[in-house]
């Protein structure tokens, strides 16, 4: 059974468009008809870039764990389309590989800046917005932040945050503002595959349908879901 969206005069703004999820985000949004802003800290037309076609969205090339910045892109997004429907906090990374007691602090700053600060701050300034809107907020967590593990424990702390800011988010803003999460756990992207050459790629999840699961949590078909920690990790 398929499965049509239709976001028609509505607006939207990614953070973290430039990534592989973020791209397949903003693709899933495009051809459902919304409005598509794009924010990322890298630029269109570089190598790390990689959504396809960025003449598809309105990019604003912003550092999302800067205040300032955030301020200045939401501000820009309003002024230029006149409302803000969805945010979704794609913006994120992953890094691991050592214990505790070996890890740096600047891998705590950064991931933790990457991760949780680029949710806050752009669900801050947006949440104004939303609530004119009655629109929908979705970050993404990770299954890994449900419980602490070997070698990685600064990125599940950050991924927990995220689902704890949703959850608050969502008890605030009660029937004005929807605040959902969705967790991946290994997606199919060209960064994995090269950290992971040896892995099965067959059980990762593709970009594209946890995408699916993010127009799915904006639609009026979940208009009763706020506050969720959504799995989207199938076989991965």
């Amino acid at each position: 059974m398929s499965v049509e969206f239709n976001f028609d005069d509505k607006v939207a703004l990614i953070t973290g468009v430039g990534g592989a999820l973020g791209s397949a985000v903003a693709n899933a949004f495009v051809e459902a008809g919304t409005t598509v802003c794009g924010g990322d800290i890298i630029e269109p037309n570089t190598e790390d870039f990689l959504l396809s076609d960025p003449e598809s969205v309105d990019f604003y090339q912003a550092d999302f764990s800067d205040e300032d910045d955030v301020v200045d892109t939401i501000d820009a997004v309003v002024d230029e389309h006149g409302q803000l429907d969805y945010l979704l906090n794609i913006a994120g990374t992953w890094r691991g590989g050592t214990p505790i007691h070996e890890t740096d602090a600047n891998t705590f700053d950064f991931l933790f800046d990457v991760n949780l600060k680029t949710m806050f701050l752009a669900s801050k300034h947006a949440i104004p917005h939303l609530r004119a809107s009655e629109g929908a907020i979705v970050s993404v967590s990770a299954r890994s932040s449900l419980e602490g593990g070997e070698g990685d424990g600064i990125y599940r702390a950050s991924k927990a945050g995220v689902r704890l800011l949703t959850e608050t988010i969502a008890a605030e803003n009660l029937g004005s503002v929807r605040a959902n999460a969705v967790m991946p756990s290994v997606i199919d992207t060209p960064m994995n595959r090269e950290m992971m050459p040896d892995a099965d790629f067959e059980t990762w999840v593709d970009p594209k349908d946890i995408a699916d699961v993010l127009l799915f949590l904006c639609s009026d078909a979940t208009t009763v879901t706020s506050g969720a920690a959504v799995p989207v990790y199938g076989e991965a």
